[in-house]
């Protein structure tokens, strides 16, 4: 039996950003891991209406937004490990109920709970973060952590569809089961628990309404968490329709793993960009020039796919440098903003956590849904609403500043 406790020397560095790396793939896995299955999934399970096959994501991250609400205040009372490791049993015997789940209603409630158990791993680890790290170092951190993270979605629709080679896309909830067990381990051998018994808050009304309060006068957490649902339901839009675009528009579903890879992989470089330069520029100016350059770029995409003018082999490229800006500004935006957000919020850090990831989740959701559904077998709707969402959330940015 693993030891809640037994730990006590802290992580060399390396470790530690590795570890919460993979505490924060939980969720990469998760989705992406998924993406080369919907084709099988929507033949199997909902022929008449492909669309659908989309909410098998969208439910997992509303399950997941909606978890993050608790998963905070109650790391704050018990303890961060003790709340990981429950959410990842909650995680493992979800992805048990969807390889048995024989329709799209029961996957997508079996789904719901598991982005739940999820919840906690992706939330509490970044209270873990907060508690050891602030400001610019948090933000260091975050970014290195997002660069090794990144390696996730690189190899998880490869992965997805190796499994589905040798099995059926019900197996892939396996590999899940796998992944969370593993990390889980690793964690309740390696990690010292991050907050001490006498810094925890006992659950109660009035402490959580005493955390509210003082959260609802911090501008720029409020800011932050509107910036970063907009972020959120860029990448979300992104893959729920990217699949499709590949296959149905590009006639390259079964080479799409590997290019999604790739895309993964270099848009790594944004995280260690960040990592490299967010000591000396800071992180709100990353985050402008970030926004500005994508926005650019969006526009100009959406008016060379509007004139119709350009033949297979450009659309693609210029489709694929667009979709690399895209995954690339959330590496260098998403760690800075979160660090932006916490750093006046270090005393609740937990409930904090909370709720910036389950506010900003599930208007990500709200606002990345209809995108998806909209998918007319090119990528016009995704196009047009990215473009949207980053146009609002960088004229938004310079109410990045705390107050006083």
């Amino acid at each position: 039996m693993i030891s809640l406790t037994a730990p006590t020397k802290p992580l060399a560095r390396g470790e530690f950003v590795a570890l919460i790396a993979m505490l924060f793939a939980t969720i990469a896995i998760s989705i992406d891991a998924m993406l080369p299955a919907l084709p099988q999934i929507e033949a199997a399970l909902t022929p008449a209406d492909p669309n659908r096959a989309q909410l098998i994501i969208a439910a997992f991250i509303l399950g997941m937004g909606i978890g993050t609400l608790f998963t905070g205040p109650l790391s704050d009372a018990f303890g961060r490990k003790p709340v990981i490791m429950a959410g990842a049993a909650i995680y493992c015997a979800s992805a048990v109920a969807c390889y048995f789940a024989g329709t799209l209603d029961l996957l997508l409630v079996a789904r719901f709970f598991q982005g739940i158990g999820a919840s906690a791993p992706r939330t509490v680890a970044l209270a873990v973060v907060r508690d050891l790290y602030s400001g610019r170092q948090m933000a260091q951190i975050m970014s290195y952590a997002m660069m090794i993270f990144t390696l996730v979605p690189a190899i998880a629709p490869m992965l997805g569809q190796a499994v589905m080679y040798v099995g059926g896309w019900h197996d892939i909830f396996l590999v899940y089961v796998l992944f969370s067990l593993t990390t889980i381990l690793w964690l309740g051998l390696r990690q010292p628990e991050t907050i001490h018994p006498e810094d925890r808050k006992p659950l109660s009304f009035t402490a959580i309404a005493a955390a509210a309060r003082f959260m609802a006068g911090q501008r720029i957490a409020l800011v932050s968490i509107l910036v970063q649902a907009l972020l959120m339901s860029v990448i979300f839009s992104t893959i729920s329709s990217i699949q499709s675009i590949f296959e149905k528009h590009f006639g390259l579903g079964e080479s799409f793993p590997y290019w999604f890879g790739g895309l993964a992989l270099l848009s790594g470089l944004g995280s260690l960009l960040n990592a490299r330069i967010v000591i000396r520029l800071g992180m709100r100016r990353v985050i402008v020039v970030a926004l500005s350059v994508v926005l650019v770029l969006s526009l100009i995409e959406l008016g060379l796919v509007l004139s119709g003018t350009l033949g297979w082999t450009a659309e693609f490229a210029t489709y694929l440098v667009w979709q690399l800006a895209v995954f690339s500004m959330m590496a260098l935006t998403m760690g800075n903003l979160n660090a932006l957000a916490m750093e006046p919020l270090g005393h609740i850090a937990g409930f904090a956590s909370s709720i910036i990831a389950s506010v900003s989740t599930v208007i990500s959701v709200a606002l990345a849904v209809p995108v998806g559904q909209a998918f007319d077998g090119t990528p016009l709707p995704l196009i047009l609403g990215i473009t949207g969402f980053i146009a609002v959330a960088l004229a938004l940015t310079p109410l990045l500043r705390r107050q006083g």
